[in-house]
């Protein structure tokens, strides 16, 4: 039985090498075993691009060193522009293929973009929810060069996943380029990061190798700053889908600079992931179908596109007391997993021009605080209101965020104490003349 596979198999790899490119997706059978090539991926995304265009963008991004296109598939449900409730859709990053040779990687981002769009397709409730609130952005294969002579390199005999602008060529490492983006393939991925999701709210990049997730830092040892939410994300994967190993790369696999990685997080301010998937891989294909062999890693793939709102600090401010000219009592909620620092309440006036901002204060993840604001140089006006001004997340490259804060939640408070009739005693002249008369008969009684 077997063997009937792999003649098969070998039957639909030796058809497709070398008929035209005139139909669309693979048959299953060869999809199921058969690593993509340049040629085949383009079938593919074109196939779906032409199929679902009510969720699949599929735009060029750049070339390959020697003319190939980088495919970008966008993936949302592009009837709204945002979400049902008006806020803007979370942003998924993903790219495979960095390694030409490390085809389970590129086949991993591959199947990862499949689930969404065939998911929708067949109306899965799940897939429908995320692409309502998310845009998926995923390049399956940015060495497509190097993926066709299945070998680790471009066609310059450059280690892409060394060529980042993070560190570059500081890491005992073979083959970073002449600089830094110095390949087209990763000048192109650096230009789509910067200006179609600089915010992105999760970036994955994916690898072959040994079986393990890592997050910053490849440089150093030293745990990243925002090591409560990579934390936090280990103990939900190995709880609840799988225990692959996750570290910090620099202690899971080996020091590295100038990766895709650490350039997303330390430049980009991404919470970031390498996914290695083990490299127990043919050169054209494998007799396990695709979606057995890394089904385990699409499920982690899954929880992180679907938990995605989680990944950066939400505040929640559930009540702010003002006594202007004295203090501001805030309580306030981290429903996010990631910290923040600095944040601040400003009050502004309709123009948004901030009028007042006060001490900057924390908030860990997961956790509500208490704070008192020193609010002695706060006036308050007619058409003024209060954000909430921080980071998503505790690295410097972290994008900054305003956010309002509910009218619901605002309440005045004084300090004054009330006297006996009603007044505040120590201003009403009425109340003081009855004390005064009052204590004038005491003593003539007394006497």
């Amino acid at each position: 039985m077997k063997l009937r596979c792999l003649v098969l198999l070998s039957f639909f790899i030796s058809a497709s090498l070398f008929s035209n490119i005139n139909m669309a997706q693979q048959p299953d059978l060869v999809q199921e075993h058969w690593y993509h090539s340049y040629a085949t991926l383009t079938i593919d995304v074109n196939a779906w691009a032409d199929d679902y265009p009510e969720i699949v963008n599929l735009l060029v991004i750049g070339q390959t060193e020697l003319g190939r296109n980088l495919w970008m598939l966008q993936i949302s449900d592009w009837s709204i522009e945002t979400k049902p409730d008006g806020t803007q859709k979370e942003i998924v990053y993903i790219d495979g293929g960095h390694h030409g040779n490390e085809h389970l990687g590129t086949e991993l981002a591959f199947l990862s973009a499949e689930y969404y769009i065939e998911g929708w397709a067949t109306g899965a409730q799940e897939v429908i929810d995320v692409l309502a609130t998310t845009e998926i952005h995923i390049l399956i294969m940015l060495n497509a060069d190097g993926n066709d002579q299945d070998t680790r390199w471009n066609i310059n005999q450059v280690d892409l996943n060394r060529n980042y602008d993070h560190y570059w060529n500081t890491c005992p490492t073979t083959q970073p380029g002449s600089s830094a983006f110095s390949e087209s393939e990763t000048l192109a991925n650096s230009i789509y990061m910067n200006t179609v999701v600089p915010d992105a709210d999760l970036y994955v990049t994916m690898h072959t190798g040994v079986w393990i997730m890592l997050y910053p830092w490849g440089k150093w040892p030293e745990q990243p700053s925002d090591w409560e939410l990579f934390h936090s994300i280990r103990n939900d994967v190995h709880a609840n889908i799988s225990d692959i190993p996750i570290q910090n790369a620099n202690q899971g696999l080996y020091p590295n600079c100038g990766t895709s990685r650490d350039y997303g997080y330390g430049v980009m301010g991404f919470p970031t992931f390498t996914f290695e998937t083990d490299d127990e891989q043919w050169a054209l294909g494998t007799v396990e179908p695709l979606s057995s062999r890394l089904g385990e890693e699409l499920d982690v793939m899954k929880y992180l596109i679907s938990n995605v709102w989680y990944w950066r600090a939400r505040l929640n401010v559930t009540s702010l007391e003002i006594n202007a000219g004295n203090q501001i009592n805030l309580e306030v909620k981290n429903l996010g997993y990631a910290t923040t620092v600095n944040a601040t309440v400003q009050y502004l006036d309709n123009t948004g021009e901030v009028l007042w901002n006060s001490t900057m204060f924390s908030v860990n993840a997961t956790n509500s605080s208490s704070l008192i604001l020193d609010a002695t140089n706060l006036t308050l006006i007619d058409s003024g209101s209060f954000e909430l001004y921080y980071q998503k997340r505790v690295i410097d490259a972290s994008t900054w965020v305003n956010e309002n804060i509910s009218n619901d939640a605002i309440s005045f408070y004084s300090n004054e104490k009330e006297g006996f009739l009603g007044g505040t005693l120590i201003f009403d002249p009425a109340a003081i003349l009855v004390v005064l008369v009052l204590a004038s008969v005491w003593n003539k009684r007394r006497n």
